[in-house]
């Protein structure tokens, strides 16, 4: 794939190896352009991930304006509603917080001729921890701390396991109000790993894109538990820390320190972990190192995937899947992503791995 681009058309929007961060950056400045003998023209559709809703605008408006004759909308429904309507052939690509499991990727040789879903990252963010409480704009708080409160264990701010690692701030006596997503999240599932892996004495619960407790606050879609946090003093979330604008922030434990969120944490978090092994061809779904000790990390980070047939017999479609992608992956793309969002910009190693997986598409 070709990295520059020209312009055009109408856009709907609804809804392994350690590299050291300086040594993988994208190449500033650099933009993307089709193959001289690019021609795709059509409307194309995709749905899912609502952490990815902002970016996903940015690249839809970035592409088309250079790409003559393309229309793309976006459906922001969800992770797991996402991955339901690629699996069902009703969009080009999926776009998910959490990769395809293994009965669903033995299923979506259906939809791709034969070929298989992968799973592709494409969009790095923090989780925050976001808070609702006047005049406070971070807490220190662990992760065995957070289980318990979003467990129930722990019900009010100025409970002593938390005014342990907060001696400095004047914590109210005031009802914790724990916020879960409604609908089966990505989000979710990376929120619920992080507790799974780092505090299992307090969270034995697997990690799960639907909510696993009964009962407690629950709203859908990122929008939908950041608006209640907002509306409510006391109230507390986990989500696409792009979304929690305004709101108080927590610094989890990481080693021997509190280490608040940030892209560039979130991205080093995503160099030291590991693709998984024995999955299809050009798939990249990660095992997201939570445990890390590094001080530069964060590790409640999400990794968002474009979800993609490695093989299209609709050619106009499978020409379009990896021309966006390709525009998706640049730094160019990653820019615009990060720009609107907040997000990461992934390493230039990964681009190139997302890159090659784009290029190896089969037509036909």
């Amino acid at each position: 794939m070709n990295p520059q681009y020209r312009r055009v058309a109408a856009v709907i929007v609804t809804g392994s190896l350690v590299v050291p961060l300086a040594a993988c950056s994208q190449a500033v400045g650099a933009t993307y352009q089709p193959p001289a003998d690019f021609v795709v023209e059509g409307s194309f559709a995709g749905a899912g991930s609502t952490a990815q809703e902002k970016a996903m605008a940015a690249w839809i408006d970035g592409y088309t304006e250079r790409t003559p004759g393309v229309r793309i909308s976006y459906e922001a429904i969800g992770s797991g509603d996402g991955r339901e309507k690629f699996l069902a052939g009703d969009v080009a690509f999926g776009a998910s917080d959490s990769a395809l499991d293994t009965d669903e990727l033995a299923s979506s040789v259906d939809i791709c001729g034969g070929g298989n879903g992968i799973d592709l990252p494409v969009y790095i963010s923090p989780i925050s921890v976001a808070f609702n409480l006047e005049g406070i704009e971070t807490l220190n708080l662990r992760a065995d701390v957070i289980a318990r409160i979003f467990g129930g264990a722990i019900t009010t701010w100025n409970a002593p396991e938390i005014a342990a690692d907060n001696p400095d701030v004047k914590l109210p006596d005031l009802p914790i109000v724990p916020v879960h997503r409604l609908d089966d999240s990505g989000t979710t599932e990376n929120f619920t790993d992080y507790l799974s892996k780092v505090a299992s004495a307090d969270w034995p619960h697997e990690p799960d894109g639907v909510w696993p407790l009964e009962g407690g606050r629950a709203e859908d879609g990122t929008s939908g538990v950041t608006d209640f946090v907002k509306a409510n003093v006391g109230a507390v979330t986990y989500a696409d820390a792009s979304a929690t604008k305004g709101l108080g922030s927590a610094a989890i434990r990481v080693g021997d320190e509190f280490v608040s969120y940030t892209p560039e944490a979130a991205a080093s978090t995503v160099d030291v972990s590991q693709v998984i092994e024995g999955r299809t061809q050009h798939d990249l779904a990660y095992d997201i190192d939570r445990r890390t000790t590094e001080s530069f990390a964060y590790p409640l980070v999400l990794v968002s995937y474009v979800i993609v047939c490695s093989r299209y017999t609709d050619k106009p479609t499978g020409r379009f899947v990896k021309e966006f992608l390709g525009y998706i992956a640049s730094p160019e793309g990653q820019r615009v992503a990060a720009k609107a969002a907040g997000s990461a910009p992934i390493s230039g190693f990964l681009e190139r791995r997302v890159t090659e997986a784009a290029d190896a598409i089969y037509l036909g």
